[in-house]
């Protein structure tokens, strides 16, 4: 996120070791979702932290692979899920966006990690760009922040 956003106040404080994150992307957009994850790597390269990303088909499947995730041996201490989804003509828009972030929420207190949303919810492509600038408002930058408060968080009270 670019430091002449005035509501930018830099990333947490994160004790102890550097976090390590897995970065889930949905590109089904691939221009926005890009810059969505240039805006959080962004954040995560501020604190040193390691990340990992993969590439999902769609929204839909962003809870689905971090479940996957935390079945298997990770040592990741958060996940950040990051796509759009741009309203159709059809209902599908509605179905998709309530399943991914239901979804997405479900996986995040079922197994109390850490997860910052970036999953662009829109109307319209010009919607998706403006919230995933490069020089001001970047969704996915906003997200790693909140994983990052989320790790803080769980290092202090001894969950991590």
């Amino acid at each position: 996120m670019s430091t002449q956003d005035a509501s930018y106040r830099g990333p947490p404080r994160i004790e102890g070791a550097a976090p390590n994150i897995l970065v889930v992307r949905a590109p089904y957009y691939r221009e926005v979702v890009d810059r969505l994850t240039d805006g959080a790597i962004g954040v995560l390269h501020e604190v040193g932290a390691k990340f990992d990303t993969l590439d999902v088909a769609g929204a839909f499947e962003l809870p689905q692979v971090i479940r996957i995730a935390l079945r298997g041996r990770h040592s990741y201490d958060g996940f950040l899920a990051l796509g759009c989804v741009i309203r159709g003509e059809t209902d599908h828009y509605e179905h998709i966006c309530r399943e991914a972030m239901g979804g997405l929420m479900r996986v995040a207190l079922q197994y109390g990690i850490a997860l910052g949303t970036g999953l662009l919810t829109v109307d319209t492509l010009d919607q998706a760009m403006a919230r995933s600038s490069r020089r001001g408002p970047n969704k996915g930058a906003e997200a790693a922040g909140a994983v990052l408060l989320q790790i803080a968080a769980a290092r202090r009270f001894g969950a991590a």
